[in-house]
């Protein structure tokens, strides 16, 4: 976040939600839609998909599994294949302790994943090493991959199949816009119940 002075909590609070507010009005929502038709073709189809990320981004990646596995449906079967990379903490600290913190991700893709397989991850920058080796793996295994990115937008940006840049140099923005992404996915995804044959009641 910018380094800024601000006088009293209310006028951070206003600058902040006027960022916020910028970010999302100035930004071109195709690559958001693209990841919308695809998240319905693997609701359609049983393809799998996958979300990771790091810190707070992690923490979202494990949210908005949820939202994909049972919460937009509310349909016990009737929801995404979806697992997030980020949440098993024996995983994690197995094979960062074993293989490096770098292959947490890209490991688990190589036993769980198959071709046309999807990866969501999530990032900040976009320079994380696991970040990036997870999108080396996905294009080796043949998946498609989606990066959600804040500030410059890194590596990812440049190695997903479709980046979802939010150019603002903000990490909380950043990450706030991962899950209003995430949210507004849901939220279209209920309303195309109707087109799932899968779906009971």
């Amino acid at each position: 976040m910018n380094a800024r002075a601000f006088a009293t909590p209310s006028v951070l609070f206003r600058d902040y939600s006027k960022r916020l507010h910028a970010t999302l009005r100035d930004f071109d929502w195709a690559p958001v839609e693209r990841l919308g038709y695809e998240l319905l073709d693997c609701w359609q189809t049983g393809r799998q998909v996958f979300l990771a990320g790091n810190g707070g981004s992690g923490a979202n990646a494990d949210h908005l599994s949820n939202d994909l596995l049972y919460a937009f449906s509310k349909v016990p079967g009737s929801g995404l294949r979806v697992r997030s990379l980020s949440a098993n903490p024996s995983v994690l600290t197995c094979l960062a302790n074993d293989e490096g913190y770098d292959k947490v991700f890209s490991l688990q893709l190589a036993v769980l994943a198959r071709p046309r397989d999807v990866l969501i991850v999530l990032s900040g920058s976009g320079n994380s090493a696991n970040i990036v080796a997870a999108l080396e793996a996905a294009r080796g295994i043949g998946m498609i991959s989606y990066a959600v990115l804040g500030l410059s937008g890194g590596q990812a940006k440049d190695i997903a199949d479709v980046p979802i840049h939010f150019a603002v140099d903000d990490m909380q923005i950043s990450e706030d816009a991962q899950m209003i992404v995430g949210h507004m996915l849901m939220q279209w995804l209920r309303s195309q119940r109707g087109s799932i044959g899968a779906v009971k009641g």
